[in-house]
């Protein structure tokens, strides 16, 4: 699913990261750690096909397949979350769209809120409308910077539910950043760890 050999990146004379070799197969979890500013946010951003790496050779999958989810919810504010996934759904052309919007806005307790604008929303509830987003096109891989960022405890535990699936449901291939390395770290196959 991905293969990096000597990765590297430089902004300028500033070197991010260099020398990542990686081997991640379909149905992986490469957990991903390391303290604020050591590199993680670009390395997946690399990992996403949304920056280019500055030396080394890197296979990913077809962008279509990737599902990435930033600090930020990348969701339209001045829409509804209902709003929202169609557009998205749209977007990326899913069958049976209004189903699969249903769907996530429900698991993900957005249900009830699905005509409000998400501007009016708490910083957890749009982290909340940005994981179904990620998830409305069912991607391969899926690319997740700080996922439990502003989630409360119900949240949080949702987001445990959807890394449950990777276990007991169809496997997915998962490359997450995270500060809480203890709630996914039994799921990990691979790790890679930022000084």
């Amino acid at each position: 699913m991905i293969r990096a050999r000597g990765l590297a990146k430089r902004y300028g004379d500033r070197r991010v990261f260099a020398g990542i070799d990686l081997d991640l197969a379909a149905g992986g979890f490469l957990l991903v750690t390391g303290p604020n500013g050591s590199g993680k946010t670009t390395l997946l951003r690399v990992l996403a096909g949304l920056a280019a790496q500055t030396a080394g050779e890197l296979r990913l999958p077809e962008r279509r397949l990737v599902g990435y989810l930033g600090h930020e919810p990348l969701v339209y504010r001045e829409l509804s979350p209902l709003e929202n996934l169609t557009l998205f759904g749209r977007l990326y052309r899913i069958p049976e769209r209004a189903e699969r919007v249903g769907m996530l806005l429900e698991r993900f307790g957005l249900w009830d809120v699905r005509h409000e604008r998400v501007s009016t929303f708490s910083r957890g509830m749009q982290q909340r409308l940005g994981l179904s987003r990620v998830l409305l096109h069912e991607p391969s891989l899926l690319v997740l910077d700080e996922p439990y960022n502003a989630l409360d405890r119900q949240g949080a535990e949702l987001l445990d539910g959807v890394f449950e699936e990777h276990v007991f449901g169809e496997p997915r291939t998962w490359v997450v950043a995270t500060h809480e390395p203890q709630r996914v770290e039994r799921l990990a196959t691979e790790r890679l760890a930022f000084a």
